[in-house]
């Protein structure tokens, strides 16, 4: 998951413009955030920990001065979520000093780690993020060549955002897993996750950045380069669709609203139910469960109430307010009192919030709770930055729809076709990878379909039985 976002303008104040091109991608991380600039080559990092607006405020953006800054929002998929693992991550080298963020995950990390190490290369992180900027600052050649290199090397999903020797460098690996947008801001060039950022800070969209290009901008402007050949047309990550990116946000050339809706309208077609209300599980559910009502003429109604405030706090609740569970975020309305309900979600993954949810409606006099999903049942873990790398993780992986039902204990569930989903879309197939759909995957993943994010943290020191020698002894 993770937001990133870059710009160079020797006018602005880009830590600002950096700031709420931030907020705009806040939905695809929440652990930590962080801004880097250069100023005349000098670059200065602040990250920590929490929402973007808990880490900077007026003062600290005011430090922050230069004419080119990068950003990040971390959801990590690799490393865990402590300081250390904060992005943009700044590695000196012995080329360059390079400050990064990345958004992906790498499926050869641990590889590339030995391979650093043989070399001398410490690193401080024990995330995937600070291999590509070690590879890029140890590299002697010209910034063009040395990124190239370094993206030849690199296996997995990757959307970077980088300043290296003064430049801003933004690419994105041969399959365009994960999205980035290159857009002007009048006559400075911006680049971001998704579209949605651009429109907060006032920038235009040029275009997508393709799978397997290098932006660099410097004081000569903008060059993009095919740094790596594009593999089999690219294959953008469908969870982006019916649920990560932003519903005012353009992926491929389709608005994420729309193909939404259309999702909630072929559900309706392929499972049809006898119901008094259509409602969403807040947010993520919401267009397509207005496609949904609008195809069986059923009534749209809110159902439950989302605390949007709840995110991510450092005030952690007392025992008896975790035991409340789920109605931290989610309360119901008492209008779903003797009604038979439709609860319409962009998906199930571990199934815990669902069975709560219907629970929760039960509990509060629904008659009937029927589930509808806009996508088909994610079988298989994800190797390119979503966070469900382990199998067990995965309610549907070895249940049946009956099966997950039971589990959840729904009056009765559904799922979209991989086709209805697809016909969403509006794209081929080919264009997209499908692999948590479909435990078909276009690159190589580990044999056994599992990855522990925390992979690279020390191991704690074995305990040592009283009396026995100490190890630093002898």
């Amino acid at each position: 998951m993770c937001g990133v976002f870059g710009i160079r303008s020797p006018e602005r104040d880009v830590a600002r413009v950096a700031f709420f091109g931030l907020f705009a991608l806040q939905h695809r991380g929440q652990e930590s955030a962080g801004i880097a600039v250069s100023d005349s080559g000098r670059v200065t990092a602040m990250r920590d920990m929490g929402l973007v607006s808990q880490v900077f405020d007026e003062r600290k953006l005011q430090g922050l001065q230069g004419e080119i800054a990068i950003g990040h929002t971390r959801y990590s998929t690799t490393g865990s979520t402590q300081w250390a693992n904060a992005q943009p991550l700044v590695h000196q080298g012995r080329a360059r000093t390079v400050a990064l963020g990345h958004n992906g995950n790498l499926t050869n990390a641990a590889e590339l780690r030995e391979e650093l190490a043989a070399e001398g290369v410490r690193l401080r992180s024990t995330s995937d993020t600070e291999v590509i900027a070690a590879l890029i600052a140890h590299d002697e050649a010209p910034i063009e060549q040395a990124v190239q290199n370094a993206m030849a090397r690199l296996e997995g999903a990757y959307t970077v955002v980088a300043i290296v020797a003064g430049a801003l460098v933004a690419f994105r690996d041969p399959h365009g897993f994960r999205p980035l947008a290159l857009g002007r801001l009048d006559g400075d060039w911006v680049v971001a996750s998704e579209t949605c950022s651009l429109d907060l800070v006032g920038a235009e969209l040029d275009r997508e950045v393709r799978p397997g290009e290098l932006v660099v901008v410097d004081e000569e402007g903008c060059r993009v380069t095919q740094a790596a050949a594009q593999a089999n047309g690219g294959h953008l990550c469908i969870f982006e669709l019916f649920y990560l990116a932003r519903p005012d946000s353009r992926l491929a050339g389709v608005e994420m609203h729309n193909a939404r809706v259309r999702m909630g309208e072929r559900l309706a077609e392929e499972s049809p139910v006898d119901a008094d209300l259509v409602m969403p599980v807040p947010d993520s559910g919401t267009p397509a469960a207005i496609g949904f009502s609008r195809a069986l003429q059923i009534p749209f109604s809110e159902g439950v109430i989302k605390n949007r405030y709840v995110g991510r706090t450092f005030i952690q609740p007392d025992q008896a307010l975790r035991d409340q569970g789920i109605r931290l975020k989610f309360n119901p309305l008492a209008e779903v009192r003797g009604r038979r309900v439709v609860v319409v979600d962009d998906s199930i993954v571990r199934g815990s919030t669902t069975r709560q949810i219907v629970a929760m409606l039960f509990e509060a006099g629904a008659l009937e709770v029927h589930v509808r999903v806009s996508a088909p049942p994610i079988v298989s873990p994800c190797f390119y930055g979503i966070d469900f790398a382990d199998p067990d993780q995965l309610v549907a992986a070895d249940r049946d729809v009956e099966g997950v039902r039971e589990l959840i204990g729904a009056t009765s569930l559904a799922y979209l076709s991989l086709d209805g989903l697809q016909a969403a879309t509006r794209r081929p197939a080919s264009s997209f990878c499908r692999a948590c759909l479909t435990r078909e995957y276009p690159t190589r993943v580990p044999l056994e379909r599992r990855l522990d994010k925390t992979r690279f943290e020390p191991s704690p020191p074995t305990a040592r039985a009283p009396g026995s020698p100490s190890p630093l002894r002898g």
